[in-house]
């Protein structure tokens, strides 16, 4: 059974692990590092001592998903604009080892109750890479649709453009 909990420094050597290469990394990061590879004090540095790049000190919520075999996922969760009822998830990576058999999906829906339970979001948004279909169709999975109303943004890899697809899940009203 998958498990959501506030990331914790000694999940950075575990996280790390997972990305392999340089596309990996940027596919995962996109620019908000500056140096490849990833290492765990560089991750924890971000995290700890610069609070995920958020100017808001209570606006940034790395977590970790787990189950009996231990850390299987990570990603954040960050309000974005005014207010604090649009939630961006980001950094979402799973285990290589266990990609493709569910873990992801399991991982964005526990934290996409925490973001409308929890944090009272009202919408989540994300942004995922033309050139990551799993990634897009995880996400898809999860609930997620593209957003028309989002910014389209390029990016640029060792002479390569890479477009971002802006997606958002809206939360449902109850009925009753």
């Amino acid at each position: 059974m998958l498990r959501l909990r506030p990331y914790k420094p000694c999940d950075a050597e575990k996280i790390v692990s997972w990305i392999k290469d340089e596309c990996t990394f940027r596919k995962w990061s996109s620019d908000r590092f500056d140096a490849w590879p990833l290492t765990a004090e560089a991750l924890n540095d971000k995290y700890i001592n610069h609070n995920g790049d958020c100017e808001e000190p209570d606006n940034f919520y790395p977590m970790t998903a787990f189950d009996e075999t231990g850390i299987v996922g990570h990603l954040i969760l960050r309000f974005v604009g005014e207010g604090q009822k649009v939630l961006r998830f980001g950094f979402v990576i799973v285990d290589d080892s266990k990609r493709g058999k569910g873990y992801g999906k399991q991982m964005l829906l526990l934290a996409e109750k925490f973001a409308f339970d929890v944090l009272q979001a009202e919408q989540i948004t994300l942004g995922v890479f033309k050139n990551n279909p799993g990634a897009y169709n995880c996400y898809k999975a999860a609930g997620f649709v593209e957003n028309p109303e989002g910014t389209e943004h390029s990016y640029n890899f060792h002479g390569e453009e890479w477009k971002c697809i802006e997606m958002k899940l809206n939360k449902k009203k109850d009925v009753f």
